[in-house]
């Protein structure tokens, strides 16, 4: 009997492997099986059978793991029983019970989860169509035990928790498409077949946090008509910003009205009225996934921001929101006017337009975050009143130093990094 102890830990250990490593292989590829023909036909029955039916498949990955963990505990505490009691005899059965538990976890560790999800992330669809006969096999004698509990979760969820349920439902959520979006590039990052963007996955993962304040275009950089200004004046308003939509106010920048479209133009209006249409007003601590998600609803592309006061803190598009996933939109308006030029290893001329977080990813500098966005809002959080053109703010190891203001704005700043914390 002793003599089978080992062995059958070995096997148990074994079964953990390969229902742990399948279950990671299945992440990477369900919601989207191969087509047929490129491996043999009963793998692909079986994989498309499973992408059906999530559940299930997940259903007998966890219960063929917990019976493989109890029955490699339980041989490998009786297979190590002898050997730590010759060694400690009796009296110190709690020290053999606990140096029996850490190599039962570490070597659970180490093969059915680290070594598991390492390999089988190697080639995950390949591996999952190999060993989807087995796993096959494995449901069936599993079922009798797997459909009565994925019948129990579902019992408890409906009735009890009074949530929906869903087989067909995707069964991994955010959480699991973040940890897929980090791993994926630990497959082979040269590989031609790896084409994820993985920023654009990391901003539609974080999008759902992201507030209008965060995309908003200033109220500075608005251009804006009042509302009983002549329609040659809103001409010239087009022709001069070049953008298609001119915001409108009543008598003062604060109380928006609406905005015009360049193509109203063509309706040869006697006044602005004539053409004003009714523009969405938000909050600038609002969510940017609820304003496109009205934008579309209201079929809609622009927005005036408030602040909490009432007050115009400046406007967001339809494209400053998509622009949070996808990066910068540019078109035949947009001006590169951004200053961002290295001096030297140690000094840089930038725009305190740029953004904390763009900075600190591109150069590797290590600016600290808060309510502020931009370098711009970082210094006047440092000096706690506007700066004059010369002045030198310092925050080690970082020194500012202001080269333009314009019209109660920071224009441009010389950052100059101490030597040793200079990042390469």
């Amino acid at each position: 009997m002793n003599s089978l102890l080992l062995p059958g830990s070995i096997v148990a250990l074994s079964f953990s492997f390969f229902f742990t490593g399948m279950e990671t292989a299945y992440r990477h590829v369900h919601a989207a099986p191969s087509a047929g023909g490129k491996y043999p036909d009963i793998a692909h029955k079986i994989v498309s059978f499973f992408t059906q039916r999530p559940m299930w498949f997940v259903g007998t990955t966890r219960v063929g793991n917990t019976l493989a963990l109890a029955s490699f505990s339980f041989c490998l505490a009786l297979w190590m029983a002898p050997f730590f009691g010759a060694q400690f005899g009796p009296q110190y059965m709690a020290l053999q019970v606990v140096l029996q538990t850490i190599i039962t976890t570490a070597l659970l560790a180490f093969t059915a989860d680290i070594l598991s999800h390492r390999i089988f992330r190697l080639s995950p669809e390949r591996i999952l169509y190999a060993l989807a006969p087995l796993f096959g096999i494995c449901f069936l004698l599993l079922s009798w035990l797997t459909f009565p509990l994925v019948a129990l979760s579902r019992w408890v969820t409906t009735r009890v928790l009074r949530l929906p349920f869903d087989d067909l439902n995707p069964v991994f959520g955010s959480t699991d498409l973040h940890q897929y979006v980090k791993n994926i590039y630990h497959v082979n990052p040269e590989a031609e077949a790896i084409r994820v963007d993985r920023k654009i996955f990391y901003n539609a993962l974080e999008f759902k946090s992201v507030k209008i304040r965060e995309c908003m275009i200033p109220r500075t950089e608005i251009t804006a008509t009042e509302i009983n200004e002549s329609i040659e004046t809103l001409r010239e308003a087009f022709v001069e910003s070049g953008h298609s939509k001119v915001i409108i106010y009543n008598q003062r920048i604060d109380d928006v009205v609406g905005y015009c479209h360049s193509s109203s133009l063509f309706k040869k209006p006697k006044n602005i009225r004539d053409i004003l249409t009714p523009i969405i007003i938000v909050a600038e601590t609002s969510l940017a996934n609820e304003l496109m998600i009205r934008f579309i609803n209201e079929r809609k592309s622009l927005a005036v921001v408030v602040d909490e006061f009432g007050g115009t803190s400046g406007i967001v598009s339809m494209e400053d929101v998509i622009e949070e996933i996808f990066g910068d939109i540019e078109d035949e308006h947009d001006e590169d006017t951004l200053v961002e030029q290295q001096l030297d290893d140690h000094t840089f001329l930038v725009s305190a337009r740029l953004e904390i977080d763009y900075l600190n990813e591109t150069y590797g500098w290590k600016l600290p975050v808060g309510e502020y966005e931009t370098l711009g809002g970082f210094i006047l959080a440092l000096t706690e009143d506007f700066p004059q053109s010369g002045q030198t703010i310092a925050h080690p190891p970082y020194t500012f130093t202001i080269q333009s203001t314009l019209n109660n704005r920071i224009g441009t700043v010389k950052v100059a990094l101490e030597k040793d914390d200079e990042n390469d």
